[in-house]
């Protein structure tokens, strides 16, 4: 009896300790995201000549939609947009080549054959940024949109005063479904977290499909090198090591973000974030440390509130602990969902979140007893 008291006061304390660790990442990292201003005009004689480069396999119907929005950037100084066909036998090259005669400033990089052990991604991004004619590089996926026709300009303005690294913005098109209404959660979660750590000076990653950075800053962090082999990472694992020495910017207007069409089979989402989660493995210590804490206290949370529940141990007292994490929940997801122009249901913030939790342990589980993850 003694033992069954002691394990439950434990597990009580532990509860409790786990809501004052997400309350601390609410209130520290997350909130201030919510109150982040609204990015101040740059004067167009100030932006820099750009280079926008899409990495582009089998991907000849997005490209159909995409080069139309990309060429009609109100963009006041010289840019350029770098295709680099990577291996595509679906004819995406006479496609870019039919838009390069028409639009001088499209070109076209044809990859035929990646060298063996690298990333076909990786190699893909590096010819590109090495034929880029221009300093400051913004990059993005055939299958995204920008939002708006300034989404080149929002993102290049955030380059003023010296900044190396911009970090964007970049949701998925809101469609029907469960598993819709989960991949926008996780991409919100995980939004949210490199934002904010971004703002406490530990930018850690961005996502690919909206990402700039100025070749300088590529060639000081040596490219890919460190990383060159894991099919993941062009975007996290290179923010990463970069951060190190280079001043992070983030830009989350909702002019300055692209969207993208998301999975719609969960067998598909799941390789899509074995894929990204495989890359978490060579994450820096701290960087392990502090993102797997938050998913603890949040997995945690879950379990022992059902056990503290289901013995009736101090209800009172563990039902306000719940109700007090979840005011910190609501207070703080909904008004950084607001200032990132995300459509998130206030309604099915717990059903989202318990299911993010659980497919994390899943996929989790997933990466680390199968050595082979897939690219296209």
């Amino acid at each position: 009896m003694d033992l069954t008291y002691s394990l439950s006061a434990s597990l009580f304390y532990l509860l409790g300790t786990c809501v004052l660790v997400q309350l601390f990442y609410e209130l520290y990292y997350f909130l201030p995201l919510a109150f982040h201003p609204k990015q101040e005009e740059v004067n167009p004689a100030q932006l820099p000549p750009l280079s926008i480069l899409v990495c582009a396999h089998n991907e000849v119907e997005n490209l159909q939609e995409l080069l139309p929005l990309l060429i009609q950037q109100d963009y006041p100084q010289p840019f350029e947009i770098i295709v680099i066909d990577d291996r595509s036998w679906d004819g995406s090259h006479v496609l870019v080549k039919e838009y390069a005669l028409e639009h001088s400033n499209v070109r076209l990089l044809q990859v035929k054959e990646t060298p063996p052990l690298m990333s076909p991604k990786k190699y893909a991004l590096f010819l590109g940024i090495k034929a880029a004619q221009y300093e400051h590089l913004l990059l993005t996926d055939a299958d995204c949109r920008p939002l708006s026709d300034q989404w080149a300009q929002q993102i290049a303005g955030g380059f003023s005063g010296g900044k190396d690294i911009i970090l964007g913005v970049s949701p998925y098109m809101q469609i029907y479904g469960l598993l819709n209404h989960l991949i926008r959660f996780e991409t919100f979660l995980t939004a949210m977290q490199y934002l904010s750590f971004a703002k406490r000076g530990q930018a850690y990653m961005g996502v690919g499909r909206n990402l700039a950075y100025t070749k300088s800053t590529f060639l000081r962090n040596k490219g890919f090198a460190s990383h060159i082999r894991s099919l993941g990472g062009d975007d996290d694992l290179f923010v990463q090591e970069a951060a190190k020495h280079s001043a992070v910017q983030i830009v989350i207007d909702q002019g300055a973000q692209t969207s993208s069409a998301p999975e719609n089979r969960w067998r598909d989402w799941w390789r899509q974030k074995r894929r990204h989660m495989a890359a978490g493995r060579q994450y820096q210590k701290k960087e392990q440390f502090r993102l797997g804490l938050f998913v603890l206290s949040n997995g945690l949370f879950y379990v022992i509130s059902l056990v503290l529940l289901s013995i009736q141990y101090q209800t009172l007292a563990v039902g306000l602990i719940i109700g007090v994490r979840y005011a910190g929940l609501y207070g703080t997801y909904l008004p950084v969902a607001r200032r990132l122009q995300d459509p998130l249901k206030w309604w099915l913030l717990p059903v989202l979140e318990l299911g993010y939790y659980l497919n994390y342990i899943g996929i989790g589980i997933s990466v680390l007893t199968t050595k082979k993850v897939r690219w296209k």
